[in-house]
């Protein structure tokens, strides 16, 4: 542990930013990945199974559902952050391979060193933009769940942010595989609503999953959005509002018609 204190800062060339890995003070055994002064990940390196982001419990709850309880998936996450989410794949499904796409050489190196994987984990690293990553793996492969963890308000880019993308990531998918993406948007969800309304030309069905307020448009948040290649469980949209965190709402179907664009 002592090793891990010395260095807790790393500039990242590729944005011109410094990152930063700090203690929780009270969550012990628990760090705060930040860059730019903006805290950007949790981690929990004594209980990797429970996540302190509502937005990422939320995701990691989409993971539950992707297949039967403790049985192993692939997956790609496309934006690694602090690798919170391979942890918690690795957690609850031992066993998992998984693949992490990094834009930041610097960001993955500084977190695999200061906050290393649990033994065991099979993890894949990737340096490069999120598209041409994808297009570099090895064609062969299909992932169980693709997680996007990259959107954020207007500044998402535009390349990623768009029907065609999603196309290409719904073909590296196994048969029941599930995209998952993360939408960081502004008060009135001008980019929520463009993604479900992408998604849609990309999936068989979309569905969206936050706290219940956020679909009223008026304050900035969060919102996951899940495309599956079948049409929408309706058990899962029971289940996801009963895991919560509270309150929790689950849109699909025409309930999620007024957020298509």
């Amino acid at each position: 542990m002592s090793a891990r204190r010395e260095t807790r800062a790393r500039f990242l060339r590729t944005t011109g930013q410094h990152a930063s890995i700090e203690p929780d003070a009270f969550t012990e055994g628990s760090y705060v990945l930040s860059i730019g002064g903006a805290e950007q990940s949790h981690v929990n390196l004594v209980r990797p199974e429970e996540i302190f982001y509502e937005y990422l419990r939320r995701i990691g709850h989409l993971v539950d559902l992707a297949a039967p309880a403790r049985e192993p998936v692939r997956a790609l996450h496309l934006g690694a952050g602090a690798l919170t989410l391979a942890r918690y794949i690795q957690a609850t499904r031992p066993g998992s391979e998984q693949y992490a796409v990094e834009l930041e050489r610097e960001l993955l190196d500084f977190v695999l060193r200061q906050l290393p994987l649990p033994e065991g984990t099979d993890l894949h690293t990737v340096t490069g933009d999120a598209r041409e990553s994808l297009a570099r793996l090895d064609p062969e492969l299909r992932f169980d769940v693709v997680i996007l963890d990259i959107f954020s308000g207007p500044e998402a880019p535009a390349h990623l942010a768009c029907s065609a993308f999603y196309r290409e990531t719904r073909d590296r998918l196994s048969p029941g595989g599930v995209l998952i993406v993360n939408v960081g948007d502004e008060p009135g969800l001008t980019l929520v609503r463009s993604q479900v309304a992408a998604m849609r030309e990309a999936m068989a069905d979309v569905a969206a999953f936050a706290e219940a307020g956020m679909f009223e448009g008026r304050h900035p948040g969060n919102v996951i959005l899940a495309g599956t290649q079948t049409p929408w469980p309706r058990d899962w949209t029971t289940e996801l509002t009963a895991l919560g965190p509270h309150p929790a709402k689950v849109l699909a179907g025409l309930d999620l018609d007024p957020f298509a664009g």
